[in-house]
């Protein structure tokens, strides 16, 4: 009967799994408040006396209606009456009408000095920014020391998103007159060129002149957020509580704060206070989320993400929910979250990853490997996404591809152990076994436990018939706490073939109780006992072997 000297390498083929991050959800704040210029009235002429008592009167209808008499019959001056007419649709709050019948007064004299000014203002209350600096600057070119008309292009300039050039004009309108709004308009200006200091710096010397300005206390919070300046963050959200305790800005800011110091239950006061009392308010309900997910209370923090996206559709938002959705363990709708998150935001890189961690657990390996290819070509630093999909291309035998990933891997952080033991794995597999054993190698010297690179280094030493060193290796394996069946049946066969019989014996005995009737370490045990001169304990060792692999133990029988 001869020896069976097949090696049997029970090695677990499958990549190393990386770890799952959940994404972090922030929340931003908008504190830019409205500046807004005041209406100049236009004096009536002498006809339209009638016109102008009715409004006064409170019968504001009739005198509109009288003053469109006055325009058709002509007999009075059509500025007038425009001016007039627009008077009366301003203090009615019909912005539009009112700045058509300012442009049409402009329109008869276009040198008028307060009917561009007029129209501008009308333009600027409908939200129409663009037509509004066009009517403040023709109202300048009719009258260039009109201030108000210089304060009101800088407000408009503002609103375009056009902080440079309004910046300017507000220094024009300080250096002609300095008053409170014009240096406000410049410090938001500057604030909103990111120049935080210079503006912080205005908005305190402003400070003194209105201690109770609501939109000089929301803008200093908004410097607060931007510098992340926790005390002063802190110091001016409470002052603006003062003067408007409902102040949606001012408990943002509190929120943020204690965010900041991942003081969630004081994060979660402040929240909900904002949510009652501005329940229209998206970032109310979403922070309100991430503070009720932070403390623990899932079911809440569900409510609070699904009032969010009710009131404004945010991929963020959906994200949050997808995510607490998960930890409740309602994959299916977590799944549908996360993809309504990317309907909104395509590049948002937290819900792919989390939505491909679902297709893995799912099973849908081609759906994940398509997500971590988008995270991979959007967001090339994520790691983590490169690992998962080198690992889902060793899983389908991509072993190229699996190995051009954890490349990227470790040319991201060198010193990764299962990136390097599984780029060894991908190496062996394509058949270049120096780069893989060097791989291994190297997994081993960054990470000396690593069971996987001592079991991988050990079948390269037995290889080679490097049997010293492969003993020691195995040996090593033992060591670390490997006690599998195949580990004492490759130690027993290395004792073997170095004669050491005896000991042999007890690594196949070892293997047997971790695995009973394993014909190999039968068959084999028994050569050793023979060896041994144990010829009856030899035979009893065959004959179970037969028993246990009839087919694998009879080739070893001879005539």
């Amino acid at each position: 009967m001869a020896e069976n000297d097949k090696w049997v390498w029970f090695s677990d083929e499958d990549p190393v799994a990386g770890l799952f991050t959940p994404a972090q959800a922030e929340s931003g704040l908008n504190l830019f408040d409205d500046i807004k210029p005041e209406a100049e009235k236009t004096p009536a002429g002498p006809g339209l006396s009638e016109a102008i008592q009715l409004h006064r009167d409170g019968k504001s209808e009739e005198a509109l209606a009288a003053l469109e008499g006055v325009l058709k019959a002509g007999k009075e001056s059509k500025v007038e009456a425009n001016s007039a007419i627009g008077n009366i649709r301003f203090s009615l709050s019909r912005y539009d009408e009112a700045a058509e019948s300012y442009l049409a007064a402009a329109a008869v004299e276009p040198g008028h000095k307060t009917a561009h000014y007029n129209a501008g203002v009308c333009l600027e209350r409908a939200g129409r920014y663009e037509q509004a600096a066009g009517a403040f600057r023709k109202a300048l070119e009719a009258d260039a020391s009109r201030h108000e008309a210089r304060y009101g292009l800088g407000v408009c300039l503002l609103r375009l998103k056009e902080p440079g050039e309004a910046a300017q004009v507000f220094d024009h309108c300080v250096r002609e007159k300095q008053d409170i709004e014009g240096e406000f308009g410049k410090a938001v200006a500057l604030h909103l060129l990111g120049k935080f200091d210079q503006a912080e710096t205005l908005y305190r010397k402003l400070l003194p002149k209105a201690p109770d300005s609501v939109e000089l206390l929301a803008n200093m919070v908004s410097i607060g957020v931007a510098k992340k300046d926790r005390n002063l963050l802190t110091e001016f959200s409470e002052k603006l509580l003062k003067v408007q305790p409902d102040s949606a800005v001012a408990l943002q800011g509190l929120a943020s704060s204690a965010f900041a110091t991942n003081d969630y239950e004081a994060a979660l006061k402040h929240c909900q206070k904002l949510v009652d009392a501005a329940p229209d308010s998206f970032e109310g309900w979403f922070n309100l989320g991430v503070a009720l997910q932070a403390t623990g209370r899932l079911d809440r923090a569900a409510e609070a993400y699904q009032r969010a996206v009710g009131i404004r559709a945010e991929g963020v938002a959906f994200a949050n929910l997808g995510l607490v959705q998960q930890q409740q363990n309602d994959l299916s709708a977590a799944a549908r979250s996360y993809e309504r998150a990317l309907q909104l935001t395509q590049d948002l890189a937290g819900p792919m990853w989390n939505l491909a961690l679902l297709a893995e657990r799912s099973g849908d390996l081609e759906q994940a490997e398509n997500l971590y290819n988008r995270i991979t070509a959007k967001h090339a630093g994520w790691e983590e996404a490169w690992f998962r999909l080198g690992y889902l291309r060793l899983q389908r035998s991509d072993y190229r591809g699996g190995a051009d990933a954890f490349d990227q891997c470790l040319k991201r952080r060198a010193q990764w152990p299962d990136a390097r033991l599984n780029l060894g794995l991908a190496h062996w597999r394509m058949g270049d076994l120096e780069a893989a054993r060097k791989d291994f190698e190297e997994a081993l010297k960054l990470q000396p436990k690593a069971v996987d690179a001592v079991r991988a280094l050990a079948a390269f030493a037995i290889e080679r018939e490097d049997y010293e060193k492969a003993f020691d290796l195995q040996t090593q394996l033992i060591d670390l706490g490997e006690r599998s069946a195949e580990v004492f049946y490759n130690t027993g066969l290395l004792l073997q073939k170095s004669g050491m019989h005896e000991d042999a014996v007890k690594y196949y005995k070892e293997a047997l109780n971790e695995k009973p009737n394993i014909a190999e370490a039968l068959l084999n045990m028994g050569h050793a006992l023979k060896a041994m001169g144990h010829e009856s304990e030899a035979r009893s060792c065959w004959r179970k072997a037969l028993e246990a692999n009839p087919e694998l133990a009879a080739t070893y029988f001879s005539n």
